[in-house]
């Protein structure tokens, strides 16, 4: 049982034997992987439910929405990711390593928790990205509608029209083509863009940088395209009443949108990847984070300002919102920038997750196929194969919302441990060099934490249950494999595999 417990030394956290990932990555790169992550679904489609609510194919009250406090909710979100990205940055500055919360784990907690938490990082990465894939598809197949005609069986998933409340969607159940009985409900252009973004993360990240530094530009131009515009016909009624739904809207508006914010952890898996990573992290996680923020806010109450909230219930609450209001002849761009904006944020996102099985296997934990790298690109491309195939399979079928909510409480609760992590190293390791300390750092990792378990409870009953489950299945693999080949537990270091 002690070992459970054991924890990684930090000079051991990176194997230093020239066979590692290659460091091209500067701030500037890390500002605009921040960007690529966050700007994104959250603002481009969860936006709408955060602001109007949502409701059951029965007409129940799922969750509450802000109206248009949205804003605060961002505010609120920003405040809270501020205290976590600080932790983020001692960390990512004294641990510079692809596991990014795994890795903090390891040497804080120990290797039981350190398992937990590399389980918990894949529902975060991997299911995040089926949802903003599945998002993806809706802004796809409407910027292409006035030139092809999709029919909905191959937009929707057969989960996602099951669980829509809206007819037209729900009624591709009975309408859509059978094989031996079973309706054929396949969201194909999820499927697409899923395998075309692994591909580029396989040809290298100095290469997937580029493409993403591209898109950031276009998102920023639409969203500033929307903003100027948008302000233009704001009208002020729509501002009352300004909390429709008094505090557990804003609290519950901002559990829905966190989804946007997980793309700081994304950033921080990029630490071997960085060039004089003790500087580079910590500017890039709080740069991008302050921009983030802003620009969610700006967007939100031009967003609120220009229709009233209820009509922001949309799967494309911005393009949406530019119809309402008689704007049409700005939708195409604003569903255009949707496209290219979460383009960026799968890349992101499928950037994070096999660098967390990388930094697993290289500790033993999984086999050890997964922590090789490819001969010419020197990435991880079986991981990045393997988890390109299993999300774009599941984008196939499944449910959009459903999977925002799992994704934000396993990324909630990743910060939850990397605040405590701090605090933990704090007091084991008091004499550590740290390039960046965190100020004021008891009152930092504690209200971090407790802020990230608060927004935690403003989520469904059904994403704590899905959770439980997610972290139970984990366990049992931890106990047939994990346990067993720990590099660590046998006395040897990480390696790095060719």
């Amino acid at each position: 049982m002690k070992s459970l417990w054991a924890r990684k030394p930090i000079a051991d956290v990176i194997p230093d034997d020239g066979k590692g990932m290659r460091r091209t990555l500067g701030t500037k790169d890390l500002i605009f992987l921040s960007i690529g992550a966050v700007i994104g679904a959250g603002i481009f489609s969860t936006l709408g439910t955060a602001a109007a609510g949502s409701l059951s194919p029965t007409g129940a009250v799922l969750r509450f929405g802000a109206g248009p406090a949205l804003i605060v909710s961002f505010v609120l979100l920003g405040a809270v990711c501020a205290l976590a990205a600080l932790c983020y940055a001692e960390l990512a500055a004294m641990i510079p390593q692809a596991g990014s919360a795994y890795a903090y784990s390891y040497a804080s907690f120990g290797e039981l928790i350190a398992w937990i938490i590399g389980w918990d990082l894949i529902l975060e990465y991997a299911v995040g990205n089926v949802a903003v894939a599945i998002s993806w598809s809706g802004y796809f197949s409407s910027l292409i509608s006035p030139f092809v005609e999709l029919p909905g069986w191959l937009t929707h998933g057969y989960f996602q029209a099951a669980a829509s409340s809206n007819p037209a969607i729900h009624g591709l159940i009975e309408s859509a083509p059978r094989i031996m009985g079973v309706p054929v409900l396949l969201n194909v252009p999820a499927f697409m863009i899923v395998m075309a973004i692994t591909w580029l993360l396989v040809v290298g990240v100095r290469e997937s940088t580029r493409v993403n530094a591209v898109m950031v530009m276009v998102k920023l131009a639409v969203l500033a395209l929307f903003v100027i515009v948008g302000a233009q016909h704001i009208d002020t009624a729509n501002y009352t009443p300004f909390a429709p739904n008094g505090f557990t809207g804003i609290h519950q508006g901002a559990a829905v949108v966190f989804f946007a914010y997980i793309g700081f952890d994304a950033i921080s898996t990029a630490a071997e990847e960085v060039k004089d990573p003790q500087r580079t992290m910590p500017r890039g996680l709080l740069w991008g984070l302050g921009i983030c923020t802003l620009i969610y806010v700006i967007v939100g109450a031009v967003a609120t300002g220009l229709v009233p909230y209820q009509q922001l219930a949309s799967s494309d609450p911005l393009t949406h919102a530019f119809n309402v209001a008689g704007l049409q002849r700005f939708g195409w761009i604003i569903s255009a920038g949707a496209v290219v904006s979460m383009s960026a944020v799968l890349l992101v996102f499928q950037y994070g997750q096999p660098r967390i099985f990388y930094a697993m296997a290289r500790d033993g934990l999984l086999p050890e196929g997964a922590a090789k790298l490819h001969k010419k690109y020197r990435t991880p491309h079986v991981t990045t194969i393997i988890t390109g195939v299993l999300v774009a399979c599941a984008a196939l079928v499944a449910d959009d919302v459903a999977t925002y909510d799992l994704t934000n409480i396993g990324t909630l609760f990743a910060f939850v441990l990397v605040c405590l992590g701090v605090l933990v190293l704090r007091v084991t390791e008091p004499d550590r060099h740290r390039p960046f300390k965190v100020p004021f750092v008891w009152f930092v990792g504690l209200g971090g934490a407790s802020a990230c378990f608060f927004v935690m409870k403003g989520l469904p009953a059904n994403a704590w249950k899905g959770f439980g489950i997610w972290l139970v299945i984990g366990i049992v693999l931890y106990a047939v494999y994990g346990y067993r080949h720990s590099r660590l537990r046998r006395g040897l270091p990480p390696r790095n595999f060719e």
